[in-house]
């Protein structure tokens, strides 16, 4: 018994999203863009830091400027864009606007991304869990459709290309997410769209029970900044931005999204290699004794080994000084540069060895 009787007891076994910081080790555990900001573009923060933003003076609460700069950016208005401390406030917040108070619970294909399940089970929301498809980890439709009928779900979550299996939605998929009824919330977390290039944003007007996630995390390499942002029906929109909390983003983090977004060009020049150091990668995995690979759509590849304890694993490979994530029954491993992708693949073969 917890000797703070005040607390919750369902969040006494709630385990947290586990965010390791390994030290003086390539860091592919976390689907990071292993290039930093250019110098010059730093600089140019930098002095908009010290000469552009008043330290005594609170954000734009609203977001004005930054919600007009990603309306253009994705090819939306801005009535339809809500901006988050990364996408996990924008989950949360999706959550206390349909599920909190007994009102349903949230359906999770697993293996994907673990803040869903993570953020219901401190809201106190009921997660359905069910599995994907053992060789292709697609959706089993007919599984899903079972969990509907039994579960008063309201949400459905769902990872295009999913996290961490790499895989992105297959016109069976989409088929039967068009299914799903009005009453129902469909997340379409799109946090990889920059490398997949797949976004549901065409069909959205036809649909406002579906909602598209993003961040600035990833292909801008804003990870330290923290900025997410929710593609939606106006009236949801308004919700979210009616429950979140005031001034959640530092001014200095929308200023960055909006000087990465004027050079937006510049920032996704590099996709292109990343793209081909996957494949380059992937083929490598590929040829090593028990190992198994999947084909992957955004900026990481999910791999097992035969015989061999993913947990196990991952701390071996740390310790050689590559850090992978253990998820889901496997490892995901986020592609790096060109010198990082091939200590990756040298370590690993010596721990297989």
């Amino acid at each position: 018994m917890c000797a703070l009787q005040y607390l919750r007891p369902d969040l006494l076994h709630l385990k947290p999203y586990d965010a390791v910081l390994p030290q003086a080790a390539d860091k592919l555990d976390a689907n990071e863009f292993p290039l930093d900001w250019p110098i010059g573009f730093k600089q140019k923060l930098s002095l908009l830091w010290e000469k552009g933003i008043p330290s005594n003076r609170y954000p734009d609460a609203n977001h004005h400027g930054l919600k007009q700069a990603i309306a253009v950016y994705a090819g939306a208005d801005p009535t339809q864009i809500s901006v988050g401390n990364g996408s996990d406030e924008l989950i949360r917040s999706l959550l206390i606007a349909t599920c909190l108070g007994g009102r349903g619970s949230i359906l999770v294909p697993e293996p994907t991304f673990s803040m869903y399940a993570i953020l219901a089970g401190s809201l106190g929301i009921p997660v359905v869990r069910v599995g994907r498809d053992a060789d292709t980890f697609a959706l089993d439709p007919d599984l899903c459709n079972l969990a509907l009928a039994e579960h008063p779900i309201r949400v459905v979550c769902l990872v295009d290309p999913n996290s961490p299996t790499g895989n992105g939605l297959s016109e069976a998929e989409w088929a039967w997410i068009e299914t799903l009824p009005p009453e129902i919330l469909v997340i379409l977390d799109e946090a990889y769209f920059e490398f997949s290039q797949h976004t549901a944003l065409p069909k959205l007007s036809d649909h406002p029970n579906w909602v598209i996630l993003r961040t600035f995390s990833k292909a801008f390499r804003l990870a330290a900044h923290r900025v997410g942002y929710a593609i939606g029906h106006p009236q949801l929109i308004q919700v979210l931005e009616s429950i979140r909390l005031p001034y959640n983003l530092p001014a200095i983090s929308q200023w960055a999204v909006q000087i990465a977004l004027e050079h937006a060009e510049e920032f996704l020049a590099d996709l292109p290699l990343l793209r081909q150091e996957r494949e380059t990668l992937y083929t490598a995995l590929q040829q090593l004794p028990g190992v198994r690979v999947w084909p992957s759509q955004a900026n990481f590849l999910y791999l097992r080994v035969e015989g061999r304890d993913p947990q196990h694993l991952q701390r071996e490979w740390q310790e050689l000084g590559t850090c992978v994530r253990s998820t889901g029954g496997g490892l995901r491993l986020t592609v790096g540069t060109p010198e990082e992708n091939q200590r990756a693949l040298d370590r690993l073969r010596q721990v297989l060895r």
